[in-house]
């Protein structure tokens, strides 16, 4: 079997080292992952300039691009054949709710899925995470389950683990995606130069987090995946609009 792992906080980050540690023993691994973090990076790819693939001493490839980026070239152009699939993570935070749109972790897995493999994306979902290792087993079960299943299709699953040791862990449920209030406003203020600059404002608190979701799920100590989809069609709407544009 064999495994492609991406992140977006970068080839250096705990979070991938601890992944690929843990499935070397189930998988031949490759990782390709951002040479800085480009957590946020969404699904966007490096159009306006090339692309550099370098490696670094410890195996890890790094590109000078987003996550998207680096899936895109690992399977379109340095590997050999289709990797079997697809792990991203394991993300240093939740990517939960609405979080998914923005996540460069979630959009790797994407990139994965679009090109015809099973992904996965894993989350830690504390700051500054001190549990990887739970993580970790979790994205292996996974990997494992997904091996025996015969999949008639790629699947892509956003995975996200409470931030506690293992043992501590509840079990694991399928949810769907809760929703978040609006972010807080930009934090407007100072550079050194005395130039006024903008900060993003934090996250909005979970909204939508009542049972089924991925924040109730986390909240009580279970592993939350969600199976995710990438039509963005809203179907309700098109007999309203038909009905418009008829007029």
């Amino acid at each position: 079997m064999r495994i492609l792992l991406c992140n977006d906080d970068g080839y250096f980050a705990p979070g991938i080292e601890h992944l690929a540690r843990v499935l070397a023993d189930v998988a031949e691994i490759t990782v390709v992952a951002p040479e800085r973090d480009r957590s946020g990076a969404s699904n966007s790819l490096t159009l306006d300039r090339p692309l550099s693939l370098k490696r670094a001493a410890n195996g890890f490839y790094h590109v000078n691009g987003t996550p998207t980026d680096c899936v895109h070239l690992a399977v379109t152009g340095m590997l050999d054949g289709l990797p079997d699939m697809v792990v991203s993570g394991i993300n240093m935070g939740a990517n939960m709710g609405d979080d998914t749109i923005y996540s460069g972790t979630v959009a790797a897995a994407t990139e994965g899925f679009l090109l015809g493999i099973p992904s996965l994306a894993i989350s830690l979902c504390g700051t500054p995470g001190e549990y990887f290792s739970s993580a970790a087993q979790v994205a292996r079960e996974l990997v494992e389950m997904l091996r025996r299943q015969a999949l008639r299709e790629p699947v892509l699953l956003n995975v996200n683990v409470p931030d506690v040791p293992y043992t501590q862990l509840r079990g694991t449920v399928v949810t769907r995606l809760g929703k978040r209030h609006k972010a807080e406003p930009v934090v407007r203020t100072l550079s050194p130069r005395n130039e006024t600059v903008f900060w993003v404002g934090a996250a909005g608190a979970a909204a939508d987090a009542g049972e089924g979701t991925d924040f109730h799920a986390v909240r009580n100590h279970l592993v939350s995946v969600t199976p995710l989809q990438v039509d963005l069609t809203h179907n309700a709407q098109l007999p309203l609009l038909r009905g418009w544009l008829a007029r």
